[in-house]
């Protein structure tokens, strides 16, 4: 073995999503979130397209950005359906969090991957980057929302027109304890053709 199976299947199984609320206030060290980056851009990605654009934002860039998804639900929300909860939450997070990681996905310019094919890429790159806040000790928590996948976020982003982006990775040091996992049995959600 190159590599101790047991210790990677630890990593694995002990990775939790921790939402930005259970954070704390410690600071998680800019070497720390250069390395979650290193780690993403090792995820496969076929033709070697490299489509991830990682925008991190930490620091006084972390207003900037509770200050554009407030902005941005308030804009994507019909008046009808505004929720003071939500618009708060949008713009709470990111002040909750040391950092947040924009998973901007660029388009192969020649189209010669799917676009589909690139969000696969950006899936590996995020789990790449919960791996190693895993080891790290660190809470890592995947946002989806429309604010932070639509057309504002990819101009607010810098993206091109044809580029996507496919959430926030909020990071932070847990202000709770490692929440506990569970998963039914493998053998559940595999079938075998031999």
């Amino acid at each position: 073995m190159r590599y101790s199976v047991s210790e990677l299947s630890d990593v694995i199984r002990d990775r939790r999503s921790i939402q930005p609320k259970d954070l704390g206030a410690r600071e998680v060290q800019r070497d720390i979130l250069e390395r979650l980056v290193q780690n993403a851009v090792w995820a496969p990605n076929h033709g070697m397209t490299q489509p991830w654009r990682f925008t991190v934002f930490s620091g006084e860039g972390r207003k900037r950005l509770s200050a554009f998804l407030g902005a941005e639900y308030t804009r994507l929300t019909p008046p009808e359906k505004f929720l003071p909860k939500k618009f708060e939450n949008h713009v709470q997070r990111p002040l909750q969090a040391s950092a947040i990681i924009a998973l901007g996905v660029a388009r192969d310019p020649h189209h010669k991957i799917s676009a589909l094919e690139e969000q696969f890429a950006m899936a590996c790159a995020v789990q790449n980057m919960y791996l190693t806040c895993t080891a790290y000790g660190l809470g890592g928590f995947w946002s989806t929302g429309a604010a932070s996948t639509g057309d504002g976020i990819r101009t607010f982003l810098g993206l091109g027109p044809e580029d996507s982006c496919l959430g926030l990775l909020y990071v932070g040091y847990p202000a709770i304890e490692w929440p506990k996992g569970y998963r039914k049995p493998w053998i559940e959600f595999v079938k075998w053709e031999e």
